[in-house]
Protein backbone atom coordinates (compact mmCIF):
# COMPACT_ATOMS: atom_id res chain seq x y z
CA UNK A 1 0.00 0.00 0.00
CA UNK A 2 1.32 3.46 -0.74
CA UNK A 3 1.13 6.00 1.42
CA UNK A 4 1.18 9.93 0.90
CA UNK A 5 3.25 11.10 3.79
CA UNK A 6 5.17 8.24 4.88
CA UNK A 7 7.47 5.88 3.01
CA UNK A 8 6.99 1.92 4.57
CA UNK A 9 10.24 -0.62 3.80
CA UNK A 10 9.81 -3.85 5.16
CA UNK A 11 13.21 -6.07 6.23
CA UNK A 12 11.71 -9.51 7.72
CA UNK A 13 10.62 -8.46 11.10
CA UNK A 14 12.50 -5.05 11.38
CA UNK A 15 10.02 -2.28 9.43
CA UNK A 16 11.51 1.48 8.68
CA UNK A 17 8.29 3.90 8.50
CA UNK A 18 9.96 7.46 7.11
CA UNK A 19 7.98 10.38 7.60
CA UNK A 20 8.23 11.74 4.15
CA UNK A 21 6.71 15.54 3.63
CA UNK A 22 9.40 17.35 3.26
CA UNK A 23 8.02 20.92 1.85
CA UNK A 24 7.01 21.51 5.61
CA UNK A 25 9.52 19.77 7.25
CA UNK A 26 7.66 16.45 7.75
CA UNK A 27 4.77 18.81 10.20
CA UNK A 28 2.54 16.89 11.87
CA UNK A 29 -1.12 18.07 10.22
CA UNK A 30 -4.15 16.52 11.13
CA UNK A 31 -3.72 14.78 7.67
CA UNK A 32 -0.21 13.09 8.06
CA UNK A 33 -1.16 12.65 11.79
CA UNK A 34 -4.69 10.42 10.47
CA UNK A 35 -2.21 9.19 7.97
CA UNK A 36 -0.12 7.94 10.53
CA UNK A 37 -2.54 6.32 12.70
CA UNK A 38 -3.92 3.89 9.83
CA UNK A 39 -0.01 3.11 9.35
CA UNK A 40 0.00 1.96 12.68
CA UNK A 41 -3.25 0.15 13.26
CA UNK A 42 -1.85 -1.89 9.83
CA UNK A 43 1.42 -3.43 10.62
CA UNK A 44 -0.16 -3.73 14.48
CA UNK A 45 -1.79 -6.74 12.48
CA UNK A 46 1.69 -7.74 11.20
CA UNK A 47 4.49 -9.51 12.03
CA UNK A 48 6.33 -6.67 12.90
CA UNK A 49 8.86 -6.63 15.67
CA UNK A 50 10.95 -3.41 15.81
CA UNK A 51 9.66 -0.57 14.18
CA UNK A 52 12.46 2.31 13.44
CA UNK A 53 10.68 5.56 12.62
CA UNK A 54 12.15 8.89 10.93
CA UNK A 55 12.22 11.24 8.43
CA UNK A 56 13.38 12.32 5.26
CA UNK A 57 16.13 15.10 4.59
CA UNK A 58 16.83 17.47 7.21
CA UNK A 59 14.39 16.81 9.44
CA UNK A 60 12.58 14.26 11.76
CA UNK A 61 9.57 16.18 12.52
CA UNK A 62 9.98 20.08 12.49
CA UNK A 63 6.55 20.50 15.11
CA UNK A 64 3.04 20.31 14.43
CA UNK A 65 1.65 22.38 11.57
CA UNK A 66 1.80 25.85 12.88
CA UNK A 67 0.17 27.23 9.76
CA UNK A 68 -3.31 24.98 10.51
CA UNK A 69 -3.45 25.47 14.49
CA UNK A 70 -3.07 29.47 13.79
CA UNK A 71 -6.89 30.13 13.42
CA UNK A 72 -7.93 27.33 15.63
CA UNK A 73 -10.41 27.87 18.37
CA UNK A 74 -10.99 25.90 21.81
CA UNK A 75 -12.54 22.82 20.52
CA UNK A 76 -10.19 22.56 17.45
CA UNK A 77 -7.50 22.68 19.36
CA UNK A 78 -9.01 20.05 22.11
CA UNK A 79 -9.82 17.88 18.95
CA UNK A 80 -6.25 17.97 17.35
CA UNK A 81 -4.80 17.56 20.98
CA UNK A 82 -7.23 14.25 21.34
CA UNK A 83 -5.39 13.11 17.58
CA UNK A 84 -1.78 13.44 18.27
CA UNK A 85 -2.41 12.01 21.93
CA UNK A 86 -4.27 9.15 20.26
CA UNK A 87 -1.41 8.07 17.63
CA UNK A 88 1.38 8.99 20.06
CA UNK A 89 -0.53 6.24 22.17
CA UNK A 90 -1.09 3.76 20.22
CA UNK A 91 3.05 4.12 18.98
CA UNK A 92 3.97 3.92 22.54
CA UNK A 93 1.54 0.63 23.42
CA UNK A 94 2.16 -0.96 20.36
CA UNK A 95 2.80 -4.78 19.95
CA UNK A 96 6.53 -4.29 18.55
CA UNK A 97 9.45 -2.32 19.68
CA UNK A 98 9.85 1.31 17.95
CA UNK A 99 13.15 3.27 17.49
CA UNK A 100 13.33 6.80 16.80
CA UNK A 101 16.18 7.22 14.84
CA UNK A 102 16.02 11.21 15.15
CA UNK A 103 17.65 12.73 11.58
CA UNK A 104 17.06 15.91 11.90
CA UNK A 105 15.02 18.56 13.55
CA UNK A 106 12.80 17.25 16.27
CA UNK A 107 10.63 20.24 17.37
CA UNK A 108 7.29 20.32 19.71
CA UNK A 109 5.85 17.73 18.00
CA UNK A 110 9.04 16.11 16.75
CA UNK A 111 10.08 15.82 19.98
CA UNK A 112 6.78 14.23 21.60
CA UNK A 113 6.85 11.65 18.96
CA UNK A 114 10.30 10.75 19.59
CA UNK A 115 8.96 10.32 23.57
CA UNK A 116 6.39 7.97 22.33
CA UNK A 117 8.64 5.38 20.83
CA UNK A 118 10.49 3.04 23.18
CA UNK A 119 14.17 3.96 22.26
CA UNK A 120 15.55 7.10 20.74
CA UNK A 121 18.65 7.09 19.06
CA UNK A 122 20.11 10.49 17.27
CA UNK A 123 22.82 11.94 14.50
CA UNK A 124 25.10 14.38 15.63
CA UNK A 125 22.96 17.10 13.15
CA UNK A 126 19.33 16.09 15.50
CA UNK A 127 18.09 19.73 17.26
CA UNK A 128 15.35 18.79 19.63
CA UNK A 129 13.29 21.23 21.60
CA UNK A 130 9.87 21.99 23.01
CA UNK A 131 9.94 25.48 21.70
CA UNK A 132 5.82 25.96 22.02
CA UNK A 133 6.13 28.04 25.30
CA UNK A 134 7.69 30.88 21.98
CA UNK A 135 4.11 30.46 20.45
CA UNK A 136 2.08 31.50 23.53
CA UNK A 137 0.84 27.43 24.10
CA UNK A 138 2.19 24.34 25.80
CA UNK A 139 3.22 20.80 24.52
CA UNK A 140 -0.28 19.43 23.41
CA UNK A 141 1.37 15.63 22.37
CA UNK A 142 2.15 14.37 25.18
CA UNK A 143 5.36 16.57 26.53
CA UNK A 144 4.95 17.24 30.00
CA UNK A 145 3.78 14.27 30.96
CA UNK A 146 6.00 11.93 28.69
CA UNK A 147 9.65 14.24 29.41
CA UNK A 148 8.66 14.53 33.37
CA UNK A 149 8.91 10.50 33.42
CA UNK A 150 11.57 10.46 31.20
CA UNK A 151 14.36 12.83 32.49
CA UNK A 152 12.84 14.23 35.90
CA UNK A 153 10.41 16.89 36.27
CA UNK A 154 13.26 19.54 37.06
CA UNK A 155 14.80 18.79 33.97
CA UNK A 156 11.86 18.57 31.65
CA UNK A 157 10.82 21.74 33.22
CA UNK A 158 13.53 23.53 32.26
CA UNK A 159 13.01 21.90 28.62
CA UNK A 160 9.74 23.27 28.36
CA UNK A 161 10.30 26.38 30.18
CA UNK A 162 12.69 27.25 27.94
CA UNK A 163 11.29 26.28 24.60
CA UNK A 164 15.66 26.09 23.90
CA UNK A 165 16.65 24.10 21.13
CA UNK A 166 19.19 21.08 22.23
CA UNK A 167 22.02 19.54 20.29
CA UNK A 168 22.11 15.84 20.20
CA UNK A 169 24.82 15.60 22.62
CA UNK A 170 23.15 17.86 25.39
CA UNK A 171 20.21 15.58 24.53
CA UNK A 172 22.01 12.69 25.53
CA UNK A 173 23.29 14.12 28.63
CA UNK A 174 19.99 14.92 29.89
CA UNK A 175 19.19 10.99 29.20
CA UNK A 176 16.35 11.84 26.26
CA UNK A 177 18.11 9.47 23.74
CA UNK A 178 20.44 6.72 24.41
CA UNK A 179 22.89 7.53 21.69
CA UNK A 180 24.49 10.34 19.13
CA UNK A 181 26.20 9.04 16.02
CA UNK A 182 27.13 10.13 12.69
CA UNK A 183 24.54 11.36 10.41
CA UNK A 184 25.51 8.43 7.80
CA UNK A 185 26.04 6.00 10.61
CA UNK A 186 22.33 6.73 11.97
CA UNK A 187 19.89 4.34 10.06
CA UNK A 188 22.89 1.26 10.66
CA UNK A 189 22.70 2.00 14.46
CA UNK A 190 19.16 1.73 14.64
CA UNK A 191 19.16 -1.79 12.78
CA UNK A 192 21.92 -2.90 14.78
CA UNK A 193 19.61 -2.23 17.65
CA UNK A 194 16.98 -3.58 16.34
CA UNK A 195 19.21 -7.12 15.22
CA UNK A 196 20.26 -7.36 19.01
CA UNK A 197 16.80 -6.62 20.29
CA UNK A 198 15.13 -9.58 17.96
CA UNK A 199 18.15 -12.02 18.71
CA UNK A 200 16.29 -12.53 22.24
CA UNK A 201 13.01 -14.06 23.33
CA UNK A 202 10.47 -11.43 21.88
CA UNK A 203 8.38 -12.72 24.21
CA UNK A 204 10.23 -11.70 27.41
CA UNK A 205 10.73 -8.09 25.77
CA UNK A 206 7.57 -7.31 25.25
CA UNK A 207 6.02 -8.27 28.61
CA UNK A 208 9.15 -6.20 30.09
CA UNK A 209 7.46 -3.35 28.04
CA UNK A 210 4.30 -3.95 29.19
CA UNK A 211 5.59 -4.21 32.80
CA UNK A 212 7.29 -0.91 32.35
CA UNK A 213 4.61 1.27 30.52
CA UNK A 214 2.45 -0.30 33.19
CA UNK A 215 4.43 0.46 36.47
CA UNK A 216 5.41 3.84 35.87
CA UNK A 217 2.19 4.81 35.88
CA UNK A 218 1.14 2.86 39.56
CA UNK A 219 3.05 3.55 43.15
CA UNK A 220 5.70 1.54 43.25
CA UNK A 221 4.69 -1.44 45.28
CA UNK A 222 2.13 -1.92 43.23
CA UNK A 223 4.41 -1.71 40.23
CA UNK A 224 6.23 -4.68 42.26
CA UNK A 225 2.81 -7.13 42.22
CA UNK A 226 2.43 -6.91 38.64
CA UNK A 227 6.18 -7.39 37.94
CA UNK A 228 5.60 -10.39 39.94
CA UNK A 229 3.06 -11.29 37.88
CA UNK A 230 4.07 -10.85 34.48
CA UNK A 231 7.70 -12.77 35.48
CA UNK A 232 5.46 -15.70 36.54
CA UNK A 233 3.76 -15.05 32.79
CA UNK A 234 6.87 -15.98 31.15
CA UNK A 235 7.16 -19.87 32.32
CA UNK A 236 4.00 -20.38 30.64
CA UNK A 237 5.81 -19.84 27.72
CA UNK A 238 8.06 -22.25 25.53
CA UNK A 239 10.57 -19.36 24.92
CA UNK A 240 11.73 -19.88 28.78
CA UNK A 241 11.79 -23.42 28.44
CA UNK A 242 14.23 -23.09 25.45
CA UNK A 243 16.30 -20.08 26.86
CA UNK A 244 17.18 -22.07 30.50
CA UNK A 245 18.02 -24.63 28.48
CA UNK A 246 20.23 -23.45 26.13
CA UNK A 247 21.81 -21.77 29.04
CA UNK A 248 22.73 -24.40 30.75
CA UNK A 249 23.93 -26.44 28.32
CA UNK A 250 25.75 -23.74 26.29
CA UNK A 251 23.90 -23.82 23.24
CA UNK A 252 22.60 -20.80 21.19
CA UNK A 253 18.49 -20.52 22.07
CA UNK A 254 16.29 -20.94 19.75
CA UNK A 255 13.07 -19.23 20.39
CA UNK A 256 9.73 -19.23 18.80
Amino acid sequence: MSYKFFVLEKDNNIYRLIINAPKSLNSLSTELLNDFEKIIDEISKENVKVLIITGIEKSFVAGADIAEMKEMNYQQALDYAKLGHRVFSKIEQAPFITIAAINGYALGGGLELALACDIRIASKRAKLGQPEVSLGIIPGFGATQRLSRLIGVSLAKYVIFSGDTLKAEEAEKMGIVVKVTEPEELIDEAKKIALNIISKSFNAVIIAKKAIEQGIEMPKYEALKTEEILFASCFTHNDQKNGMSAFIERKKPNFE
